[in-house]
């Protein structure tokens, strides 16, 4: 790895996150971890949006909010902020706060890969689930993007039902939460998700790769809930939106899904 690479140290996880080039898509960088990728941004054309899991996110969003309406946006689990640098694009005068416990990662990723110049975005170093009593106590949301779930290794403390009750309780009256699952086969801890989702959200659905759903192969599900119903019709377009191929699970659907 070249010396020109940038690195900083992240105390929290004891690993150092790095930035390179992509090779394949020009003006693009990758944030990674240790050795693993987190995130992808391209600077060129932030409306771009590479990694499926978020690319996802970003159709389902497109489709269930018109964007006319600049949006408040809660992202939990900064990564490279690639939704917020999307997002300012596709809504424009939106706002954002970031929230990451690494704070050396959320001062390397903003010095490093500057924000487009019209995101309005607000940097919190805290914990995922205190900052909502703590530091954005009383405050609201339309949208809450929760990017930390790592299947099992999960924090508890973001994995329980009664975290989905506060987190229904920091959303406007219509807002939507949208929730990153990685997970292994036979996905139960998804299946738990769904579960504690369901108790605090009178709609969740689930969406991936039809692949998924097979609940043979590892990967990331994405989970959607919202204190009101979502019509059958914007679950069909939410699916159509891709990416391809792509499939969407809600109500009895779900139910087979969810079954031990």
């Amino acid at each position: 790895m070249s010396n020109k690479t940038p690195k900083r140290w992240l105390g929290f996880v004891q690993e150092h996150a790095t930035i390179y080039d992509d090779d394949l898509i020009p003006g693009s960088k990758i944030l990674a971890i240790g050795d693993a990728p987190q995130s992808h941004v391209n600077l060129a054309h932030p409306e771009d949006v590479f990694y499926e899991y978020l690319a996802r996110i970003a159709n389902h969003l497109q489709v269930l909010r018109s964007p006319e309406k600049p949006l408040r946006m809660l992202h939990l689990g900064a990564g490279a902020l690639t939704l917020a640098r999307w997002a300012s694009i596709a809504y424009p005068a939106s706002s954002h706060v970031a929230v990451d416990i690494e704070r050396e990662l959320l001062d390397f990723v903003i010095t490093q890969l500057p924000l487009p110049a019209n995101c309005k975005l607000t940097p919190l170093v805290a914990d995922a689930r205190s900052v909502l009593a703590e530091e954005l106590a009383g405050e609201k949301f339309d949208v809450i993007v929760l990017d930390i779930f790592s299947g099992p290794e999960a924090p508890e403390h973001l994995t329980v039902p009664e975290y989905y009750t506060e987190l229904r309780e920091s959303l406007v009256a219509d807002g939507l939460l949208f929730v990153n699952v990685g997970d292994d086969p036979p996905l139960r801890f998804t299946k738990s998700q769904v579960a504690a989702a369901r108790s605090a959200f009178n709609f969740v659905m689930l969406s991936s790769t039809p692949e998924m759903f097979t609940q043979r192969y590892p990967g990331n599900l994405i989970l959607t809930a919202s204190r009101q119903e979502i019509s059958e019709d914007l679950v069909q377009r939410c699916q159509d939106a891709g990416p391809y191929p792509a499939e969407v699970r809600s109500g009895l659907d779900l139910d087979r899904f969810s079954k031990p």
